[in-house]
């Protein structure tokens, strides 16, 4: 029986196109919430920039890959990514090479600066990224508090720069344009344990949806792992089902098959 569902944003629950929720996935949630069920979101994003799930509500959020977690305003767990990596960050941009690097943490997310490959992953995701003045002085004030960072680099580039300077990171790629890094042993399924360790639930009652590299291991994770559609071919290796696209009813038309609703 399941108890527990949890969902990806962007690419899962939000079309890129529409930058919305389906009308089938709104009234899926309120079917499971109806039912008893518990919700919960599992993003990359930072809790104050989830922007588009309209009304919805949910019982707790995995956020920030899974190193950031939620239950409503109560903070239940939080591991941010090492100094070390920050500085060896910080010397690879200033003495080698300098590419667009986005950090991510509670109070927003920042950049060094902005090309027309940062712009088009904002439009995708409706969601503005702005560009620090003294970046390297910003890193280094904040160093204690970066939860993620973002490489806006291609795959060859991503897996040199993991090799020489994120030694103890790890990287996952759900766009083609940047790539998530992480401190190593995290992800969104430890997101998923933190959560329903608080609510009590076995994860033999869990269900999870995604579409991008950063959902394998909560797909991999969960009692029933769903890939959507447009989900990456990564993702849908790993999945138990393949369900429609986001714009196509995938969320209810998956919960539909597993008659859950």
């Amino acid at each position: 029986m399941i108890k527990a569902a949890f969902f990806d944003i962007d690419g899962t629950l939000v079309s890129f196109n529409t930058h919305k929720v389906s009308d089938s996935s709104k009234e899926a949630i309120r079917i499971l919430k109806e039912k008893g069920i518990k919700v919960f979101i599992a993003t990359g994003r930072i809790k104050n920039h989830i922007n588009n799930l309209d009304n919805l509500e949910f019982d707790g959020y995995i956020t920030a890959n899974g190193f950031n977690c939620f239950i409503g305003d109560k903070e239940i767990y939080k591991k941010g990514i090492e100094r070390e990596e920050i500085y060896s960050l910080i010397d690879y941009l200033k003495n080698k090479e300098k590419f667009p690097c986005s950090v991510m943490m509670n109070s927003g997310i920042f950049i060094n600066y902005v090309t027309k490959e940062v712009e088009a992953v904002s439009k995708s995701i409706n969601l503005p990224i702005p560009a620090v003045d003294n970046y390297y002085e910003f890193l280094e004030k904040n160093i204690d508090n970066i939860l993620q960072i973002n490489l806006f680099v291609d795959e060859a580039k991503e897996k040199e720069l993991m090799k020489k300077i994120f030694k103890n990171c790890e990287s996952s790629r759900w766009h083609p344009l940047f790539t998530d890094v992480n401190t190593k042993g995290g992800g969104k399924h430890i997101g998923m344990d933190k959560i329903i360790e608080y609510y009590g639930i076995n994860i033999s009652e869990t269900m999870a949806f995604g579409d991008g590299g950063n959902d394998i291991t909560m797909i991999e994770h969960a009692a029933i792992g769903v890939a959507m559609g447009n989900a990456n071919e990564g993702v849908k290796e790993v999945a138990d089902y393949i369900t429609d696209d986001v714009d196509n009813n995938g969320i209810y038309n998956a919960l539909k098959h597993f008659s859950i609703i």
